[in-house]
């Protein structure tokens, strides 16, 4: 790790978990990189507490979905025939009419399971920024999607926080 890292790696727990609050809100890093991100901060930092650490995050990456739902759509609908930002708002749009697609193919009535699934199981392109978009054009309740993606949003913590552990114990266990 060079110097400037470990240094920031190492400084003031109060900037790492507003850093890891800031990298959760982004989208498809989302709380699968912000978690990675803060048990580096913890083997740096003895003062960073990690269950804070998961529980900023969560909020983070959760603070974006009411937005999503009730304006992404609108917006991206908008702007998909305007000249520069065109293609980007059809891409955004055909990856949620895509996941929704899935998702209602496979759930059948089962809806909510499938969209706590689609946020949880930690994959590219599967977080609570694509899965909102996807209940938004579903035209899923407010209430059902977003306690689907908070059940979501937990279970993706819960697996890729175990990765990490696991990760971490084994580089521990090599490098002594």
């Amino acid at each position: 790790m060079s110097s400037f890292a470990q240094s920031f790696a190492g400084s003031n727990s109060m900037i790492q978990y507003v850093v890891c609050f800031i990298i959760s809100m982004v989208p498809l890093v989302e709380l699968r990189g912000a978690i990675p991100v803060a048990y580096i901060f913890k083997a740096a930092n003895p003062d960073f507490n990690l269950l804070l650490g998961y529980v900023i995050i969560a909020i983070g990456n959760m603070i974006p979905v009411p937005i999503i739902f009730f304006f992404a759509r609108k917006v991206l609908e908008w702007g998909a025939d305007k000249p520069v930002i065109g293609k980007f708002f059809t891409f955004c749009l055909e990856k949620g009419h895509k996941g929704g697609e899935k998702l209602q193919s496979k759930a059948g009535r089962g809806l909510f399971v499938a969209l706590m699934l689609f946020v949880g199981i930690p994959l590219p392109g599967t977080g609570a920024w694509t899965g909102t978009l996807a209940a938004s054009i579903l035209d899923m309740k407010f209430k059902d999607s977003i306690i689907a993606v908070i059940c979501g949003v937990a279970l993706a913590g819960l697996i890729v926080g175990g990765i990490c552990t696991l990760g971490f114990g084994a580089w521990i266990g090599i490098t002594g």
